[in-house]
């Protein structure tokens, strides 16, 4: 049954995410590997040899099959196969360690994890389930690929569990959060349609596949026929080099690897080939988004926003990013989004509230984790067309008189200080658009006096001089008093999480840990 559209959304028909690649043109290729380019007929071919191997080694169906490998055919494969075999597709990061990916299988109760042998030579006794298969990635794919046990496409249910995507655990343990086969599809189909994919465009995909949006860059791409390459990159050179050697037109990042890239020479042919740029995973600064737009000019940037639990919420038209370089947009396709204050109603223009998302790419809640659901995902505001459950993200926004929304801050990330509310972005903003620095994360730490006193860490821009010297100053100038920090930590570099993201509660550990050991020295 179609799922309920609002006024002015387009019809949301969801199907089994493995019909993602059914009808391109069998010799369109599909998906670059470094043994070579797999066309669409290979694709599906070896996506139903992969998904009858599956049904016939595990069969249980709603089983859980998880995957630690690099970026490959396997990874780029299992999402559908899994799906297809009636199977549920967990997706471990590759640069998760043992204890997390412990964790991860433990919660799952996965009955299958596929790896490389050196990543599952580092589990130990106890840490995969008692039940559960450890096969390694090249033996997978020969089995698969030996056999003849086809499995035609899925007839499923779109309401049935497709995958569980759990969150890097930054802030506790992670959580697993439940896709269905029309999370993912109608995911992929907003993201080709507002992108405007087709089958002429060549996505760079560098996002981790453990990634909510890392995966939609598969899903996505194929929908609307395109070739996906996949890169795990060392350094940001080799995503120039990947953009030169195989023509991408889309590059999707987020900021901290944009900031990388920025600071790169691009020859000037490499970087007029792209055409899309795309970012999540936090918000771009507006130095960063000039920085973007003079190096790559012929390119259109999407700044976007979303979150695990409902994919992907708003975008902005990038022909309004440079008036609106700190806008978060408006609602993506399938997406109803709204601004709700406290007492429950639709926040005034201009007023901050919480970010709420309703409709079909709301995910299913939390794996086994009814507490925690029951938190995050509560039925929609009544002012809301889609109505049912709804994500309440905890994130603070405002809608100005045109519908176009800002990003404030998250509600359990606002910084306390004498009374005051304070948003860590809005003095991580003033300290980039100062051009001293490259990176800059705003925190609260404990102080006797304030409550919580700002503290800025940041990482000196390649071409500032005295940095050290001038930022104090341009922080007293631009903002007002209760925000400036208590104190400027200067580092070489800041700590990446494995989602790509700087991780802000190791850098706020570390820095506590540093201060307390300071104090008793």
């Amino acid at each position: 049954m179609p799922l309920p559209t609002p006024a002015g959304d387009r019809p949301a028909t969801p199907r089994p995410i493995d019909h993602v690649i059914a009808h391109q043109p069998d010799a369109a290729p599909a998906l670059v590997l470094r043994e070579g380019v797999l066309d669409y007929k290979a694709l599906r071919s070896r996506v139903a040899l992969l998904a009858g191997w599956l049904r016939a080694e595990v069969g249980e169906p709603g089983a859980r099959v998880a995957s630690w490998a690099a970026k490959g055919e396997l990874t780029c494969l299992l999402p559908l196969a899994a799906a297809r075999a009636g199977l549920v597709h967990v997706p471990v990061n590759p640069l998760l360690k043992r204890a997390q990916v412990a964790h991860i299988l433990g919660d799952s109760g996965a009955a299958m994890l596929i790896a490389t042998p050196a990543r599952a030579a580092t589990l130990g006794e106890g840490d995969v389930p008692e039940r559960c298969r450890v096969i390694a990635e090249g033996e997978a794919l020969a089995a698969a690929f030996t056999r003849d046990a086809v499995l035609e496409a899925s007839t499923a249910d779109p309401q049935a569990l497709a995958a569980i995507l759990y969150t890097s655990g930054s802030t506790g343990r992670p959580k697993g959060v439940m896709l269905s086969h029309a999370n993912l599809w109608l995911g992929a189909e907003s993201v080709a349609s507002y992108l405007e994919l087709t089958e002429a465009d060549r996505t760079l995909a560098v996002l981790p596949f453990a990634f909510d949006y890392g995966q939609n860059q598969l899903f996505s791409t194929w929908l609307a026929g395109g070739c996906v390459v996949p890169l795990d990159y060392l350094l940001p050179r080799d995503v120039v080099k990947a953009v030169d050697r195989h023509a991408i037109t889309t590059l999707a990042a987020v900021p901290p690897l944009w900031v990388q890239l920025c600071e790169l020479d691009w020859p000037r042919a490499v970087a007029a080939q792209l055409c899309r740029l795309t970012n999540s995973g936090g918000a771009l600064s507006v130095d960063l988004v000039r920085r973007l737009r003079a190096m790559f000019p012929e390119a259109r940037l999407f700044a976007m926003y979303g979150l695990t639990e409902a994919f992907r919420s708003t975008y902005l038209d990038p022909a309004l990013i440079d008036a609106r370089p700190t806008s978060m947009g408006k609602a993506v396709p399938h997406a109803e989004v709204l601004v709700i204050d406290d007492a429950g109603a639709i926040a005034a223009d201009g007023a901050e509230g919480e970010l709420v998302h309703c409709g079909p790419l709301v995910a299913q809640g939390y794996w086994q984790d009814t507490e925690r659901t029951a938190e995050r995902y509560r039925p929609a505001p009544a002012a809301s067309r889609y109505g049912g459950i709804a994500v309440w993200s905890g994130d603070r926004v405002r809608r100005d008189g045109e519908g176009f929304l800002t990003f404030v801050g998250r509600r359990d990330a606002m910084i306390k200080s004498a009374g005051n509310r304070i948003s860590p972005q809005e003095i991580e903003d003033v300290a980039l658009a100062s051009g001293l620095v490259a990176e800059a994360v705003a925190l609260g730490l404990p102080d006797a006096r304030l409550g919580e006193a700002v503290h800025l860490v940041v990482r000196a821009a390649p071409s500032a001089e005295a940095a050290a010297d001038e930022l104090p100053r341009r922080l007293m100038q631009d903002l007002p008093n209760f925000m400036h920090p208590k104190a400027i930590h200067w580092r070489a570099a800041l700590p990446i999480g494995p989602n790509g993201k700087i991780d802000r509660t190791g850098l706020k550990t570390a820095l506590l840990q540093a201060l307390d050991e300071g104090a008793r020295g």
